[in-house]
């Protein structure tokens, strides 16, 4: 064991200097083993685990001597900032690598459900392709990808029945969700930015939603959504990790843009008529009625074991720690 190195993070620095074109995080481990860089207690059950925690640390405390990008095959490789020429210069000299990001964007509509479920959101997909009248093309610029509602409760039934009396429409809160699987560049994001300002100003509440976009695009996606109130969602392969990067502005719904929508898509018409059922039951039929309303919407997921699994059949990447889970 080296003297100088007193913790699992310091190991993973040395060990990391001997990579200068990168390292996996079992790589990084292995190497801290084969080097005695660092003497893990014999009590110990999954070393390997600790260096795989120790370098997501670094990244999640945003500590700027390490950083990591995504190799060819789309797993993680840790390097240090010093280091940081030798990667980039690689990505230049292989600009043809290819893409194994095969799975398809509703793929992700189960992790954006799940997300939403833990905000008290149920969400249910639009399926754009059902209208009645117009083109695919046409109608992937009217309709969102999921729709969501949030209910406003009381834990006290009379307060609850006095609320929706004196305010039925602000017991329901409207959510409009327009998903992507990546914004890679400055036109797609202004694309998608107002498809999801198209698709969602009927709304409440409108989100473009993402699983990838570059970092260099995050101010002017700030400025857009600053500008005309679309808010922006980074959505993770662990559904629970996903977080609001922007939030949405409040807006009035607009019942003529609803109507259109009921008037093409017998799914959202559908919706919306569980959602009046919901806001004008009495306490005899209310729970009825959110029970129909739920099984109706997308299944979120349970277990963190039934996220893996989806990700795993339909090619989503996973970052490594929940891979090693």
């Amino acid at each position: 064991m080296d003297k100088d190195i007193k913790s699992i993070k310091e190991a993973c620095l040395r060990s990391l200097k001997d990579f200068e074109n990168g390292a996996s995080a079992s790589d990084v481990y292995q190497n801290i083993v084969d080097k005695g860089y660092y003497e893990f207690s014999k009590n110990a059950k999954t070393p390997d685990h600790t260096v795989h925690a120790a370098l997501g640390g670094f990244i999640r405390k945003g500590d700027n001597r390490v950083h990591r990008e995504k190799d060819s095959k789309k797993k993680f490789i840790y390097y240090l900032t010093e280091y940081a020429e030798n990667i980039h210069t690689q990505s230049e000299e292989n600009p043809e690598a290819p893409d194994i990001t095969t799975y398809m964007e509703r793929d992700l509509h189960p992790l954006l459900a799940t997300y939403l479920k833990g905000e008290n959101i149920l969400a249910r997909t639009i399926y754009h392709e059902q209208s009645k009248k117009g083109s695919e093309e046409h109608a992937k610029w009217v309709h969102p990808d999921l729709v969501g509602a949030r209910f406003v409760e009381y834990k006290n039934s009379t307060s609850q029945s006095f609320f929706k009396a004196t305010k039925e429409r602000d017991s329901v809160e409207i959510y409009s969700y327009e998903l992507k699987k990546e914004i890679k560049n400055d036109y797609e994001l202004k694309k998608n930015f107002f498809q999801a300002m198209s698709n969602s100003s009927w709304a409440n509440y409108g989100f473009l939603v993402a699983f990838y976009i570059d970092d260099s695009l995050l101010a002017e996606l700030e400025r857009l959504s600053n500008s005309f109130g679309i808010g922006f969602i980074q959505l993770k392969a662990n559904p629970y990790t996903s977080k609001v990067v922007f939030p949405a502005k409040r807006h009035e719904l607009d019942f003529r843009t609803i109507d259109k929508l009921c008037e093409l898509n017998p799914a959202f018409q559908k919706m919306i008529g569980q959602i009046e059922n919901i806001i004008t039951a009495d306490n005899k039929h209310l729970s009825d009625s959110k029970l129909a309303f739920e099984n109706a919407c997308d299944k979120p997921f349970t277990t963190d074991t039934e996220i893996v699994e989806h990700c795993k059949k339909a090619h989503i990447p996973l970052d490594e720690d929940d891979e090693e889970e």
